[in-house]
């Protein structure tokens, strides 16, 4: 039951919220969260407007799965506030959160098209049957991002970049302005990540703003208009170009990076590979 719990967690038709209009899409004020007493981010602030492209970067245990969560409205903060044009996380079902692929059970026996449907409950409420608009909503979505043809194949049966195109459909479906997706790149090989770098692009033309965490600092600083430099703390903020300095990176990463020189470039490999946090959240 886990996957039909993490989707429909971030999917309940909880009371509509409003946006005001003259507030930034996401403001984050001083952000805390601690676990325990181990504090696994602090003081986080940052603003971000509609149809940006935010990398998240940093260290495993960095904090960005706590990040993620605490703006899903799946996580409270300790301190601090998130705000979705002006109002906390609860009660958006513009906010769609898809989770690293590693903490999904793919051996559920729902379909492509189920899954997808899912982002419709928000808009549908938990207990209503979709109606031929909502299964014409899945139909676009799987087709925007080339699965039209893979409806009824069961999860377990993706690959990993398939399994990526799934959530970015689901999220679609659910007319998302906000995409929250963490480490969707890991395990995916280069023509994989160039699809699903493709399809952000569409969404970036749709106005979807768009968080994605990455190991990998080359396509962060690429293919994102902004990056997030975050060691637990904010390390740096802006443009990749002014955030991946020397100073600020090894600050961020320590001896778990190497800086090469090439003929053109510094290359910045860093040892990690997958975002399993350092400190987790208590079952909710």
């Amino acid at each position: 039951m886990a996957f039909l719990k993490q989707f429909y967690r971030n999917a309940l038709p909880i009371t509509h919220v409003t946006h005001r209009q003259d507030s930034r899409l996401l403001e984050i004020e001083q952000l805390t969260v601690q676990y325990d007493g181990n504090v696994a981010i602090e003081d986080i602030a940052f603003v971000l407007d509609a149809g940006q492209r935010l990398a998240v970067v940093g260290p495993n245990g960095a904090g960005k799965s706590t990040l993620f969560k605490v703006i899903a409205g799946v996580l409270p903060p300790t301190r601090g506030a998130v705000r979705v044009y002006g109002y906390a996380p609860g009660g958006h079902i513009c906010i769609a959160y898809l989770p690293q692929r590693n903490a999904v059970d793919w051996n559920f026996p729902v379909s492509v098209a189920d899954v997808v449907m899912m982002g419709r409950i928000g808009k549908l409420g938990l207990l209503h049957w979709p109606k031929a608009q909502d299964w014409e909503h899945v139909h676009r979505s799987l087709e925007a991002v080339g699965m039209a043809h893979l409806a009824r194949r069961q999860i377990s049966e993706l690959s990993g970049g398939q399994q990526q195109r799934m959530f970015i459909a689901r999220a679609l479906a659910q007319e998302a302005e906000l995409m929250l997706m963490d480490e969707p790149f890991t395990g995916l090989d280069a023509k994989s990540q160039e699809d699903i770098l493709q399809i952000l692009d569409l969404l970036g033309k749709r106005g979807v703003t768009i968080l994605a965490s990455t190991h990998d600092l080359n396509l962060a600083g690429d293919y994102f208009d902004r990056v997030l430099l975050l060691n637990r703390r904010m390390v740096g903020f802006g443009e990749p170009r002014q955030v991946f300095t020397t100073e600020r990176l090894v600050q961020a990463y320590g001896g778990h990076l190497r800086l090469v020189q090439t003929e053109t470039d510094i290359l910045a490999l860093s040892d990690t590979c997958c975002d399993d946090e350092g400190i987790h959240e208590r079952p909710a």
